[in-house]
């Protein structure tokens, strides 16, 4: 795999080609439809994800959110709210963890501890997970996609966590650089908050007005 934090904020093509098994983005056969992706990673958290949850609905909008097991075990009103909002669901491990510093057995371990954990809370779970910052091992990834999960990665990275950017240059990375079926990362989190409270509502502002509709995945 790659390191998240060097890549730019649109995902290059011969990145997406290189690792073909993991789904990037979504190709839009219908040439009347106009439609966007929107991915939340690493809630639920009370402080942040209703929130999202409410500016989403203001625009009639879907979202997938991937769920830290963690956080839906210490959050689950949140966790609820969340199920209750008709928004989809995934996996980012138990205690988001980096796949390239850790055994595949634990990685494994930890990614079917948040399913089990899912499971319990939800009548079906969706078999998506995104590996917590990009990163994770052929060897995990394998046996993820053997268990008949979807691996999904992003075409545009908000860089809502980087507080080396300010509120407009993160909206910004989004506007200029989405197509018709990206899927664009943000967080529901503390460290993300700032910007992605910023740029949330205007990414959606102005792609609505533009004629695209928001889903999930």
């Amino acid at each position: 795999m790659f390191v998240e934090f060097n890549l730019p904020v649109k995902t290059p093509k011969l990145v997406k080609r290189l690792y073909s098994k993991y789904i990037w983005d979504k190709i839009i056969t219908n040439n009347t439809e106009r439609i966007i992706y929107l991915t939340f990673d690493d809630g639920p958290i009370p402080e942040v994800t209703p929130w999202v949850i409410d500016t989403l609905k203001e625009y009639n909008a879907k979202a997938t959110f991937f769920c830290i097991g963690e956080n839906v075990f210490k959050n689950p009103t949140t966790f609820k709210y969340l199920k209750n909002s008709g928004n989809s669901i995934g996996n980012h491990t138990y205690n988001h963890l980096n796949g390239w510093n850790t055994e595949t057995t634990t990685y494994i371990s930890n990614f079917l501890k948040a399913e089990a954990l899912m499971q319990s809370k939800l009548s079906s779970i969706q078999k998506i997970f995104r590996p917590p910052y990009g990163k994770i091992k052929k060897s995990q990834a394998k046996e993820i996609l053997t268990r008949g999960y979807d691996v999904i990665m992003y075409d545009v990275l908000a860089r809502d966590w980087d507080h080396s950017i300010n509120e407009q240059k993160c909206l910004e990375n989004v506007l200029r650089n989405t197509e018709n079926g990206s899927i664009i990362v943000f967080h529901d989190s503390l460290k993300a908050e700032r910007n992605m409270r910023y740029a949330l509502p205007k990414v959606l502002k102005h792609f609505s007005e533009l004629g695209y509709k928001f889903k999930g995945l």
